[in-house]
């Protein structure tokens, strides 16, 4: 199977993710990273694709590549400019999830963007992918 088309095979095969984790601050739920990656890596397995997530230059990167192939396709957001270990963390935990949620073009609900910017969220408890 072709790159292209394992990917868009996983695509067809995710299923909704419960947000389990809480954000006091905002008071919404989310799925954290580690729970979208334990729900994507069966799939990555099935379609031998792997996800990697290394901070080079200054920027989170996601790269998803094709064990046989090794065709690959990646996502990179620039950490915020601070020194503040907290908020770097907190920015590279953020932008992990989002990166992989923008590489496989899954659709999801932002909460805690949602709140911040005043907009009524809908279905609290579950991404829709």
């Amino acid at each position: 199977m072709e790159f292209y088309q394992k990917l868009f095979s996983l695509q067809q095969e995710i299923e909704a993710i419960s947000k389990e984790s809480k954000n006091p601050f905002f008071k919404s739920n989310y799925a954290d990273i580690n729970q979208l990656l334990k729900h994507l890596k069966p799939l990555l397995k099935k379609y031998k694709l792997v996800i990697i997530q290394p901070i080079e230059q200054h920027e989170v990167y996601a790269i998803i590549q094709d064990v046989e192939s090794k065709e690959k396709i990646f996502s990179s957001i620039k950490l915020p400019d601070t020194n503040d270990p907290q908020k770097i963390g907190s920015a590279i935990t953020y932008y992990r999830r989002y990166n992989v949620i923008s590489l496989l073009g899954l659709e999801c609900e932002d909460d805690d963007g949602n709140i911040a910017s005043n907009r009524k969220v809908n279905n609290k408890n579950q991404y829709k992918f």
